[in-house]
């Protein structure tokens, strides 16, 4: 078996702003700042903070691995910018990571077998992002692809074995974790993102599933 190699995890696609290095398959060490509008001014700090304390160089680890989206605008914007600009450094490969997915693999460690999670988290007043999955043996599975939907399609489609999570209707739902933590990224890229290796940083664009209207002031 092949020496496990550091990974560097991003997480920006949401309020949370989370960065990890997973050291091995079961250790890490991560930071994360749940706040909005800080990503720009907190990520690059936290990253040379969890560098500093791991005592591992930028140029030793395997892979980036970014939230890719669905989520914020501006947040992925912001680690995706940031993984890049540390790959381009290092001639480093990057692995973008379906967030979503992600969150699954989180929430798959605290349910039973097949389980049904439904993510749910706000894109405007009237769309949210959705993903469907079931809990498996080897993890979870997707089981409808993530897409945006109306707020009427989607209360339509909810049903009572769903298990919710994210920030729509969250004064009503405990669950309102709405993006996955930093290390699940990372542990989702090595799990899942051999395929997703890449060098070519300039063509990784998010996923933002709806195209990006700015408002003009009349």
């Amino acid at each position: 078996m092949s020496e496990f190699k550091p990974i560097l995890a991003i997480e920006t696609s949401e309020k949370l702003c989370s960065a990890a290095i997973m050291l091995a398959e079961n250790d890490f060490i991560e930071f994360s700042i749940q706040r909005k509008n800080i990503h720009s001014e907190k990520l690059m700090d936290m990253i040379t903070i969890l560098f500093d304390n791991s005592l591992v160089k930028l140029n030793e680890i395997a892979h980036i691995a970014v939230s890719i989206g669905p989520g914020s605008f501006t947040g992925l914007r912001i680690g995706l910018s940031v993984a890049k600009g540390l790959a381009y450094g290092t001639e480093l490969p990057i692995v973008p990571v379906p967030n979503f997915d992600a969150l699954a693999l989180q929430i798959s460690n605290n349910l039973k077998l097949n389980d049904k999670i439904v993510i749910a988290n706000k894109a405007n007043m009237n769309e949210l992002y959705v993903g469907r999955y079931k809990v498996t043996e080897n993890y979870f599975e997707q089981t409808d692809d993530t897409s945006l939907q109306n707020l009427e399609e989607f209360s339509n489609s909810l049903n009572e074995d769903d298990n919710l999570f994210g920030n729509y209707l969250q004064k009503k739902s405990l669950n309102i974790t709405a993006s996955p933590s930093a290390i699940n990224v990372a542990k989702w890229s090595y799990i899942f993102g051999k395929d997703l290796v890449t060098y070519d940083h300039e063509f990784l664009e998010p996923n933002y599933l709806k195209k990006f209207i700015a408002k003009v002031k009349k």
